[in-house]
């Protein structure tokens, strides 16, 4: 169950405005949100060209990020309204970096490369400190099932994206192989923790050993630590993602599933069936643990905030997903509402504007970037 708090209101002010000579208020982080960039695959139609490959679409909306740091926050009584945005502390994509190599689609391994030549070498951004802005990846269904295979594959399995993810983002003593990488032992999970909000990395959904792990890294934190939790999925999770309840737990093509989370599907035997135990599961956690204060997403994609209240009503957890540049439910039919999210945090008052920024309102014309909807809440 969730409750929509806000989506797809007008546009409210454009981005292109005069460079503000003033720095944000002190105290004030910036993140960039992004999810399914799906290396591999082409958009339809984009910038009047057809078939366009995710590396050129990829390479546009990077452009655009690049651009933010000159430009101003709208006047919308958010974080930072009205003040020029400045360092970038901190570049999120929740998953799907190289898509699902089926039939006609590249391995994963070109995808990972693809998207390292982009991702860390066109991007200029810089945080606070005049650093290249982090980079803070998560893996989606589509990087794990080229791990794993999937039932329709026609090619051999390939860890790449998922090995290449977990070497840059938990930095281990031995950097891992696409041969060698274990998905049971080698989870792209971790945190951050910057300017006093604990930042968490989730594979893929939060099931069971997920939260086991969360529990843990929480211990760490000082009371009154914000939290937020990025991860692939949204908390209405698809029964095909877990553990295939039938049989020998296979993936096949007659029970469908998945096998990417390690829990088997309590809910049923069919893909179509409703996770609603596990969900509960999720809920009674986040119950447990207040100091998560909202949870990002993509997955399923487009500009979209909510609460969400668990299959039975029983909490109100502000869920923000993000568009796709390749993939998502509208921007994949209309280019014009291609979008990614800003995240402003005050450290001080504990306070979060989330905006829409699309970055593809008049194709013609790139250097044109819109502001869209906006959330602000607190995170005390």
């Amino acid at each position: 169950m969730r409750k929509y708090i806000g989506a797809y209101c007008l546009l409210v002010a454009i981005l292109l405005l005069p460079v503000v000579k003033t720095r944000a208020q002190d105290g004030v982080l910036q993140f960039i949100l992004t999810s399914d960039v799906h290396y591999g695959i082409t958009r339809p139609h984009f910038r009047g060209a057809d078939s366009v490959s995710a590396v050129i679409v990829n390479e546009a909306m990077i452009t655009a990020m690049n651009r933010l740091p000159q430009l101003a926050l709208p006047d919308d009584g958010g974080i930072g309204a009205g003040k020029k945005i400045n360092a970038i502390d901190g570049l999120m994509i929740t998953g799907d970096i190289a898509n699902r190599q089926e039939v006609g689609i590249q391995n994963a391994a070109d995808s990972w490369q693809q998207f390292e030549a982009d991702y860390l070498q066109k991007l200029t951004i810089k945080n606070a400190n005049l650093q290249p802005t982090p980079l803070l990846i998560c893996a989606g269904n589509h990087d794990v099932a080229d791990a794993l295979g999937y039932w329709k594959f026609d090619k051999p399995v390939d860890a790449s994206s998922l090995a290449g993810m977990y070497n840059r983002m938990l930095l281990p003593v031995n950097p891992v192989t696409a041969a060698n990488y274990n998905y049971a032992t080698n989870k792209v999970h971790y945190s951050k923790n910057i300017g006093g909000i604990h930042l968490l990395f989730i594979n893929l959904w939060p099931d069971s050993l997920e939260q086991q792990w969360i529990k843990q890294d929480l211990k760490s934190i000082k009371p009154g630590t914000p939290v937020l939790l990025f991860t692939h999925s949204m908390p209405d999770v698809e029964a095909r993602f877990f553990t295939n309840p039938n049989g020998e737990h296979t993936i096949n093509g007659t029970d469908r599933f998945e096998n990417l989370l390690p829990e088997v599907f309590r809910d049923g035997t069919n893909v179509k069936d409703t996770a609603l135990y596990e969900e509960r599961g999720l809920a009674a956690f986040l119950k447990q643990h207040p100091e998560i204060k909202a949870y990002f997403h993509g997955h399923n994609n487009w500009n979209e905030y909510y609460e969400w209240e668990g299959p039975d009503n029983t909490l109100s957890l502000p869920c923000f997903r993000v568009d796709s540049p390749m993939k998502g439910r509208l921007s994949a039919k209309d280019e014009k509402q291609l979008s990614f999210q800003l995240i402003s945090i005050d450290t001080h008052t504990k306070t979060m504007t989330v905006r829409e920024c699309r970055w593809n309102t008049v194709p013609g014309d790139p250097s044109i970037i819109v502001w869209g909807d906006n959330m602000t809440m607190a995170l005390r």
